[in-house]
């Protein structure tokens, strides 16, 4: 009797203890909560398992439930964490694929949630809140690579164009080219110091030339000035002149001898004369004032022309 009694009461409370483990695997009051969130990545999430872990500034906060394709656009993955419930989710956090040391394994970490930014509210169209995302440092890196190597590639491809075999003989003829007129150069290096010495005393020369002819350039304007002057007075004079012959020969009486008529007219073809010479030499001075110092060249003789034979005296 006593034995039957012991037996019961061990198998019951074996019964038990076998009872109370499965609660506590199962649930019971040590169990937590967990939320639901999605995540939708633009790049590969290699590396990435079930269950990986998910942190949030390098705590861990929960794990991967899900990994699935978008059916729509087989570009994206679509994500699905259980993250403990009472984490604070808020609208600026980011999701960032990251990779754990040199071993590769992938997990998720969460960042941003300010202080003052509401919760995540669940998103239209979707049965629970979704998390942004950014790319990770791996997708930045080999976006940046290969904008780099694109680069290097179409500068190649420049570089190749430049030294095409038409332009290495065009260069090369360039360069035998300025070759050749730096040896013509140095050989006559001589005669361009030389060359260069002459330029600058000529430009010295001329300076001085210059300075020079402004006080004759003055002097000559002055001459001239003074001759049509001159061939002004001489021509007032002749046509006073004209009058009183005129006045003479038209019947006034004559207030001189006879013989003064004579004179006065050859008086008056001289001046006429004069006047006409003087206006050539003014016309002359306003067109080469310099022929005042240097004088007229005499005019060659035209063909057939000799110089006249001085005649000689008895």
């Amino acid at each position: 009797m006593n034995y039957t009694v012991v037996g019961a009461f061990v198998l019951l409370l074996g019964a038990v203890m076998i009872a109370g483990v499965l609660w506590i695997a199962t649930g019971g009051t040590l169990q937590k909560k967990y939320d639901t969130y999605l995540a939708i990545e633009d790049e590969s999430v290699a590396g990435l398992n079930l269950n990986a872990p998910v942190k949030y500034n390098g705590v861990e906060v929960g794990k991967v439930g899900a990994i699935q394709l978008d059916a729509a656009n087989p570009e994206r993955v679509h994500l699905s964490f259980a993250i403990e419930r009472g984490t604070p989710i808020k609208t600026d956090t980011v999701a960032v694929l990251k990779t754990q040391g040199l071993t590769g394994i992938a997990y998720v970490e969460l960042g941003g949630g300010s202080r003052d930014a509401p919760l995540l509210p669940p998103s239209a169209g979707a049965p629970y809140p979704v998390i942004r995302t950014k790319p990770s440092l791996s997708a930045r890196l080999e976006n940046v690579l290969t904008t780099v190597l694109t680069k290097l590639d179409r500068t190649s491809s420049n570089i190749d164009a430049l030294l095409s075999p038409a332009n290495r003989a065009a260069l090369t003829n360039a360069l035998a080219d300025i070759a050749t007129v730096t040896r013509t150069i140095a050989a006559r290096k001589d005669d361009i110091d030389a060359g260069i010495v002459n330029a600058a005393k000529t430009a010295d020369h001329s300076a001085r030339v210059t300075a020079q002819l402004g006080p004759i350039v003055e002097r000559m304007g002055r001459a001239a000035n003074a001759v049509e002057k001159m061939g002004n007075e001489v021509a007032l004079a002749g046509t006073a002149t004209s009058k009183t012959v005129n006045a003479v020969g038209g019947g006034h009486p004559p207030a001189s001898p006879p013989d003064t008529l004579p004179e006065i007219q050859r008086l008056v073809g001289e001046l006429s004369d004069l006047s006409n010479s003087l206006r050539r030499l003014s016309e002359q001075t306003a067109r080469d004032p310099a022929g005042l110092i240097r004088g007229r060249s005499p005019v060659p003789n035209g063909p057939g022309e000799t110089d006249p034979q001085p005649t000689s005296t008895p």
